[in-house]
C-alpha cells in the first residue's frame, strides 16, 4: 500500500469507523453532561467523539440541537481551548466542511499557507473537490452568509503558474482512477520530456495539463515510461526544472499519484521533527484520513522512518490533545516489534527504483565564458594593494570561475607578479571568509587533505569530517587526495589516521583510505553471498569478530550498485531495513561510518562543515544537495544560510548555493 495507491480499493483501511451500537440520543445527552456545570470532563468528551464516525457525529450533532435548542460545536469552543479544541472541531465538521474551514484559514489574513493549499487539492479525489468547493460556498462560516466562490478566492490570493494549476485541480476533473489511455502513455512521457528536460526554458502548461487531467493509474504508467526516456525519475525533472510554490504544487501531485500514504506520512514526519509542532498540518492529517487510509499511513511512516507514528506523537505531544491523537492513530506499530509483512518488499521495490534512476549531478559553479587569468590575477592584486581590501572583487572573481580556472589564475600571479597568491589572500582576509576562499582556491585533493589534517590536529578527533570525506569520495579523489597529504604534511594519511583513531573505527577509515573500492558490473551471485553474510552478522548480534570483518569488508570494498544490490538482497531474506541493524549492532564512531556508507551527511550549522561541503560539491552536486536539503529540512539551503551566517561570509556562500529553491 505504500507504492500504489489502491484504486480499486474495497477495504476499510482507516482507524475510526461505525460504533456498532449507536445511539445518537444518549451520546448527545453524555457530551451535555460532560460540559455541565465548572468544568468540562474532557476526557469523556474526546473519548466519545474519537469512537464515532464522522455520520455518527452528524447525527449527535443534529441531536444536541433538538435537545437542547444549542449548536454542539459552539458548547465544544466554549468549554475547550488551544489545539485540543481545534482537533474537536475538526472532527465534529463534515469532512467537506473541514477542508473548506482550512482552506479559508490558509487564505484570509496577511500571508497565505501555501502548503495547506497544497496538501488539500493534491490529495482530495474529484467528488471531496467538489463537496468541498460547495461546502466553502455554503457559508456555515461567513457572518450573515456572504456567499464565497473557493475559485475567486485563490485566484486573487495566489500567482502564475501555481495559481493555474491550483484551479486546473479544484475543477476535479482527473479521469477516474482505472481508465488507462494505453496508446498515450508513451506520448504523455514523450511530452513530459520535451516540455522541461529536453529544452531551455519549461514548457509548464504541458505539465498542469497532463498532471491535472489523467488518471492515477495513467500517470503512474507514464512515470515508469518517463524514468526510461529521461534516466531520471520526473521528480528529478520537477527539482530541476520548476522552482518556488509551484515545483512544490507539482512534487506534491507526483507524489500523491505514486502513493498518497506515503505523501502523508512524509507530511506528518515533517510536522512534528525538529523544534517545534506544526499542529496544524498535524490536526488536519489525523482528522481528514482517520476513517480513509490511517492504517497505510502508519505503514510507510514506520516503514521510511523506522519509528511507528504512534511513538512520534507520544514523543511530541501532550495532554488530551494527545490522548485525542492517539486514538485516531489508533495504534502503536512499533508495539508487534516485526516489521509489516507487506514493509519488506515495498522497501525492496523503493531501491530497485532508486538503483534504476540515474540522477542527473548538477553543481552550481561553471567554467567563466569569457575567462582571462591575466586580467583575473592583475584585479586581484589590486583589490589587494595599499589600503583596506575590496573583498566585492575577491569574492566576485573566486565564486564565478571553476576550480581549474582557479588553478590558472594561481599559476599566472606567481609568473606575472612573483608573488603567491594564497599567501596575500591570507594575509588580506579572516576568519570564515578567508577559510573559505582559500578552500575555493585549492585543489579539490589540497582541500580534502587539509580538512583530513584539521579533523585530526588538536585535542579531539572531528569523525564526522573524516567518515564524511572518505565515504563520499571516488577512488581517484581518495588517491589523488593522499598524495596532496604526503606533499603538504610529509607523513602518509594512513599513518595519521592510524596514530590518532582506534579499534574498528581506525580499520575502517584505513580501508576507505585505499582508494580501492570496487568499480564495474554487480555480479548477482556474489551479492547474493554478500546478503547471506550480512544476514548472518545480524543473527550472530555481531559477536563474532570474525563475521563483522567480513561484513566490514564489503561495506568498504564493494562498489555502490553492488552494495545496493546487498541492502535490497538483505532486505529480501531478513524482513528487517538494513540501518536498523547497524544501529542495533554498533556504536559511537564506528556505527556513524557504517551509516554515512549507507547515505551521505545533511549540514550542521558548523562553519567547518558548512565551508567543507559548499566548497567540495559546488562544482559536482551541489544543485542536488540543495533540493535534497530542501526536502528533509522544510527550509531551502539559501534560507539556512542567510539565518545562520553574516557580512562577506554570507553573499559568498549564497553565490555559491547559486539559488533560492
Amino acid at each position: 500500500s505504500c507504492h500504489k495507491n489502491k484504486s480499486s480499493r474495497t477495504e476499510f483501511r482507516g482507524t475510526i469507523a461505525d460504533q456498532p451500537d449507536f445511539d445518537a440520543g444518549s451520546d448527545a445527552e453524555a457530551l451535555y453532561n460532560a460540559m455541565k456545570g465548572f468544568g468540562s470532563d474532557k476526557e469523556a468528551i474526546l473519548d466519545l467523539i474519537t469512537s464515532r464516525s464522522n455520520a455518527q457525529r452528524q447525527e449527535i450533532r443534529a441531536a444536541y440541537k433538538s435537545q437542547y435548542g444549542k449548536d454542539l460545536i459552539d458548547d465544544l469552543k466554549y468549554e475547550l481551548t488551544g489545539k485540543f479544541e481545534r482537533l474537536i472541531v475538526g472532527l465534529m465538521r463534515p469532512p467537506a466542511y473541514h477542508d473548506a474551514k482550512e482552506i479559508k484559514d490558509a487564505i484570509k489574513g496577511a500571508g497565505t499557507d501555501e502548503k495547506c493549499l497544497i496538501e488539500i487539492l493534491t490529495s482530495r479525489t474529484n467528488e471531496q473537490i467538489h463537496n468541498l468547493v460547495a461546502a466553502y460556498k455554503d457559508g456555515e462560516f461567513y457572518i450573515f452568509f456572504l456567499q464565497k466562490d473557493l475559485e475567486e478566492d485563490v485566484i486573487g490570493d495566489t500567482s502564475g503558474h501555481f495559481k493555474k494549476m491550483l484551479i486546473v485541480l479544484l475543477q476535479g476533473t482527473r479521469e477516474e482512477d482505472d481508465v488507462v489511455s494505453e496508446d498515450l502513455v508513451e506520448q504523455d512521457a514523450q511530452d513530459l520530456y520535451d516540455a522541461g528536460e529536453a529544452q531551455w526554458g519549461t514548457d509548464e502548461a504541458k505539465f498542469i495539463m497532463l498532471l491535472g487531467n489523467r488518471s492515477v493509474t495513467h500517470l503512474q504508467l507514464v512515470f515508469d515510461e518517463y524514468q526510461k526516456i529521461a534516466e531520471s525519475s520526473i521528480e528529478d525533472s520537477i527539482k530541476s526544472e520548476l522552482s518556488g510554490d509551484f515545483e512544490r504544487l507539482m512534487l506534491a501531485v507526483v507524489q500523491c499519484i505514486r502513493s498518497k500514504p506515503m505523501y502523508f506520512a512524509k507530511r506528518l514526519y515533517k510536522s512534528m521533527k525538529g523544534l517545534g509542532t506544526a499542529d496544524n498540518t498535524l490536526i488536519r492529517i489525523m482528522v481528514s484520513r482517520s476513517e480513509i487510509d490511517m492504517l497505510d499511513i502508519r505503514e510507510c511512516f514506520r516503514l521510511r522512518y523506522e519509528k511507528s507514528l504512534y511513538n512520534m506523537i507520544q514523543d511530541d505531544t501532550s495532554g488530551e490533545y494527545k490522548r485525542t491523537l492517539l486514538n485516531l492513530c489508533g495504534g502503536d506499530d512499533d508495539i508487534a516489534g516485526e516489521f509489516f509483512p507487506e514493509a519488506a518488499q515495498i522497501a525492496y521495490k523503493m531501491w530497485e527504483i532508486s538503483a534504476m534512476t540515474k540522477v542527473q549531478l548538477r553543481g552550481t559553479v561553471r567554467p567563466y565564458q569569457n575567462f582571462d587569468p591575466a586580467s583575473d590575477a592583475q584585479a586581484l592584486r589590486k583589490a589587494m594593494k595599499g589600503f583596506g581590501t575590496d573583498e566585492d572583487t575577491i569574492i566576485d572573481i573566486v565564486t564565478h570561475r571553476s576550480n581549474a580556472q582557479r588553478q590558472e589564475i594561481r599559476q599566472t600571479f606567481k609568473s606575472l607578479l612573483g608573488r603567491e597568491l594564497m599567501a596575500d589572500l591570507k594575509s588580506e582576509l579572516s576568519k570564515n571568509l578567508e577559510r573559505l576562499i582559500l578552500g575555493l582556491m585549492m585543489t579539490p585533493a589540497e582541500f580534502d587533505a587539509k580538512m583530513m589534517k584539521k579533523a585530526m590536529e588538536g585535542a579531539g578527533t572531528d569523525e564526522h569530517s573524516l567518515i564524511e570525506i572518505l565515504v563520499t569520495r571516488s577512488n581517484q579523489e581518495i588517491q589523488e587526495m593522499c598524495s596532496a597529504y604526503q606533499n603538504a604534511y610529509k607523513k602518509s594519511l594512513e599513518d595519521a589516521i592510524a596514530s590518532d583513531t582506534s579499534g574498528k573505527f581506525k580499520r575502517i577509515l584505513i580501508s576507505l583510505a585505499q582508494g580501492a573500492r570496487e568499480e564495474g558490473p554487480v555480479d548477482m551471485a556474489r551479492a547474493l553471498e554478500d546478503a547471506q553474510v550480512s544476514v548472518l552478522a545480524d543473527a550472530c548480534n555481531a559477536d563474532s569478530d570474525d563475521m563483522e570483518d567480513k561484513f566490514m569488508s564489503i561495506l568498504c570494498t564493494r562498489s555502490f550498485p553492488h552494495l545496493r544490490k546487498v541492502f535490497q538482497e538483505f532486505v529480501r531474506c531478513s524482513n528487517k531495513d538494513f540501518e536498523q541493524i547497524i544501529k542495533k549492532e554498533m556504536s559511537g564512531d564506528f556505527k556513524n561510518a557504517m551509516f554515512a556508507i549507507g547515505k551521505n551527511f545533511g549540514l550542521g550549522t558548523d562553519d567547518r562543515a558548512l565551508i567543507r561541503i559548499m566548497v567540495s560539491r559546488s562544482e559536482i552536486d551541489l544543485f542536488n544537495i540543495r533540493k535534497e536539503f530542501k526536502e528533509t529540512h522544510d527550509a531551502t539551503l539559501h534560507e539556512f544560510i542567510q539565518g545562520d551566517t553574516s557580512g562577506d561570509y554570507r553573499k559568498t556562500l549564497l553565490i555559491i548555493c547559486g539559488g533560492e529553491d
